[in-house]
């Protein structure tokens, strides 16, 4: 079972995500465990206060480390003998990729998701916890909160018996990893074959005929070139 926390000064914003379709099911079957921790509740004083101005000037506020250490020892003697293992989603950090979904999947820790707000959080988290600063790509979010959530549902859906069809973990971008060109197996990851359902004709546009035709072999050699070429119009660099 994959367990997470994520921390946050909203906890409602996220804890509905989970209150659905496949993952709420995961949860159902003990293959998730999902919890939230409200920040706010280590936060400092009658009025828990959980942010500050920055030093040195300027705008927003800051996230101040107090409550944020607080809420993480709270969650260790929680845990009891359970390690954790900390994630930052910061755009500073390094990429997620789908093979770090795979090893989020596999973690025996409990994963902690710190969400971020307002400017930031203050620099001596980073320093004094042992945590991963994790990016989900190249702008700027409001908060970790979305992506947290990405990060636990790209993970979430690799573990055994979550999806209804297994089959569907193979077929899909980033696990195609077959040169469609040969057939041989490659260390690249490949963006998905184009998928279709009915009317066969819509304004204009058909269905390819070789998906009408019945012929297994053919739809999966014609899945396999759709891959590649998919992945050399849109992203030829996972291809090197």
């Amino acid at each position: 079972m994959m367990k997470c926390i994520i921390l946050t000064l909203f906890p409602g914003m996220v804890e509905s995500y989970f209150d659905y379709s496949i993952l709420k099911r995961a949860r159902e079957k003990s293959l998730l465990d999902v919890r939230f921790c409200s920040l706010r509740d280590f936060g400092i004083g009658s009025h828990h206060v959980t942010d500050d101005l920055p030093y040195g000037g300027g705008p927003g506020m800051v996230l101040k480390p107090e409550p944020i250490f607080a809420a993480l020892e709270a969650i260790r003697k929680r845990e009891g003998g359970n390690a954790l293992r900390v994630i930052m989603p910061s755009p500073q950090g390094v990429i997620f990729r789908q093979a770090m979904a795979h090893d989020f999947a596999k973690e025996t820790r409990t994963l902690v998701f710190i969400c971020g707000r307002y400017e930031g959080i203050d620099a001596r988290v980073e320093e004094g916890v042992s945590l991963e600063a994790v990016s989900v790509g190249d702008y700027i979010l409001t908060g970790g909160e979305l992506p947290a959530l990405l990060m636990v549902d790209a993970a979430a859906r690799l573990i055994p018996g979550v999806l209804g069809e297994p089959k569907s973990l193979e077929e899909e971008s980033f696990s195609l990893g077959r040169n469609a060109r040969n057939g041989r197996a490659t260390d690249c990851e490949m963006f998905e074959y184009p998928h279709y359902t009915r009317p066969a004709q819509f304004q204009g546009m058909r269905v390819p005929e070789v998906l009408l035709s019945g012929n297994h072999e053919a739809i999966a050699q014609w899945r396999k070139e759709k891959a590649f070429l998919n992945t050399q119009k849109r992203r030829p660099e996972l291809l090197m």
